[in-house]
């Protein structure tokens, strides 16, 4: 019973992603496939926005798979078949979209977002300790001063 445990535990860790490519859709040419599958790794679905179009079942990540392999077939580079779906869809369908103006919030907001939240906590715990040490004591003008007026509301 274990060891079919251990192996079925064995196997499931193994297990890769399912890849979405039909079998209609793979070129005869292995490097060609081999490029295209490079290729549809490093674009996203537009519709499921998590995956790339090689791991989804979406029909617009079919339609962009297809667009790859027939653009590969047709002789472009990787890099023309990239930007070629980039000039139609934008930097979103990159995974990894590029680190220029209209990227930086993308790319550098997780850090700022850190750092601000750190900031706050250290802020947050300073503020608390310095109004937990109870208030300052009173001085000898003070004391003095809060005696006259207790004498004062004596009866």
């Amino acid at each position: 019973m274990i060891r079919t445990l251990a192996a079925l535990l064995l196997i499931l860790m193994t297990a890769g992603p399912a890849h979405a490519v039909n079998p209609d859709e793979i070129l005869a040419d292995p490097a060609l496939e081999a490029r295209a599958r490079e290729i549809g790794k490093e674009l996203r679905c537009l519709v499921c926005q998590n995956q790339s179009i090689d791991d989804s079942d979406a029909d617009l990540a079919r339609d962009l798979r297809v667009l790859v392999r027939e653009r590969l077939t047709e002789g472009d580079s990787n890099q023309q078949v990239i930007d070629y779906v980039v000039s139609r869809y934008g930097d979103f369908v990159l995974l990894r979209p590029p680190v220029k103006s209209t990227t930086y919030l993308l790319w550098y907001g997780p850090a700022i977002i850190l750092v601000l939240g750190i900031l706050a906590i250290f802020l947050f715990y300073r503020r608390r300790t310095a109004s937990s040490s109870g208030p300052a004591p009173l001085s000898d003008a003070e004391k003095v001063r809060l005696d006259a007026l207790m004498k004062d509301d004596a009866p």
